[in-house]
């Protein structure tokens, strides 16, 4: 039997039930494709493939036409989850009509089913205009990378008792904005937990605790691959740097060595094949 397709009210429907919802980031086709086979839930095309995958040195470079690119390559692979694209710094920033528009692009030059904008009060207008757009949009709140300098750097937020209820707050206006879905990274467990009970909508936690609906991770932090800075919210499942490396050295190894390719890698031409092809090169024939 085939898989339901994911949709907005089916997160809905889970949140009611007090059923986890699972979110994973992914960057290209083989890896969509694994974590849809997976029965993921929501898969996010995040920001984050600036650093994870285009070896900038945080979010903020990436392009709409990087995530365009990315975007395009994981729809293919998606089947079953909903497809989240991350709007990049600067594309909704800019104006409202620049939002929308790059909003509408997501959905149809890249075949995203929802987009995710960073930050609370100040862009719940703008939000608010791109879903009577017609765009599917997820809020987060907490540590905000694309702004990570503006609120003290990659930390805790709302970790007093002051910006805990501003950040209350900021989620209240953005559920009325229309978000629905909200990603709370780098948050107390006991905020994420108050914002979980007063939302109408899921929350999916990232460094938030075990009280939100819905968990996300970046694939590359689960799969154990260039993990040098593992923050205390992840956990990596696998180890598959290790055994890239592994594969790399026994490959290399073999070349230098000889070893490979071997018969069993190679293709042969029929005897008779060759014996003309020898004899037409010595001009005997």
């Amino acid at each position: 039997m085939s898989k339901k397709k994911i949709g907005l009210a089916t997160l809905a429907k889970k949140k009611r039930a007090g059923e986890r919802i699972t979110m994973l980031t992914a960057y290209d086709f083989p890896t969509a494709a694994i974590f849809d086979e997976a029965d993921v839930d929501t898969i996010l095309v995040g920001d984050s493939l600036s650093n994870v995958m285009l070896g900038y040195p945080d979010t903020v470079p990436v392009t709409m036409d990087e995530m365009l690119h990315h975007l395009r390559a994981v729809r293919r692979g998606v089947h079953h989850a909903l497809l989240i694209g991350d709007m990049p710094f600067g594309s909704f920033n800019v104006s409202v009509e620049e939002a929308i528009r790059n909003g509408v692009r997501f959905m149809k030059e890249g075949g995203a089913e929802a987009v995710k904008v960073e930050g609370g009060g100040p862009v719940a207008d703008t939000i608010r205009a791109m879903v009577r757009a017609g765009l599917p949009v997820v809020g987060h709140l907490g540590l905000t990378p694309q702004t990570a300098g503006m609120i003290g750097g990659y930390r805790v937020q709302g970790d007093t008792a002051e910006k805990a209820r501003v950040m209350i707050d900021h989620a209240l206006g953005l559920e009325d904005a229309g978000v629905f879905l909200l990603v709370l990274e780098c948050v107390p467990a006991e905020v994420a937990q108050i914002i979980t009970e007063k939302l109408s909508v899921p929350t999916i936690g990232i460094g938030a605790g075990p009280f939100c609906d819905g968990q996300v991770l970046v694939a590359h932090d689960i799969l154990g691959i260039r993990a040098r800075y593992m923050p205390r919210f992840v956990k990596a499942f696998a180890q598959v740097e290790r055994e890239m490396r592994r594969a790399a050295d026994e490959y290399c190894g073999e070349v230098r060595a000889g070893t490979f390719p071997s018969s069993e890698h190679t293709f042969a031409m029929p005897d008779d094949e060759l014996r003309a092809l020898r004899a037409s090169l010595d001009g005997t024939s």
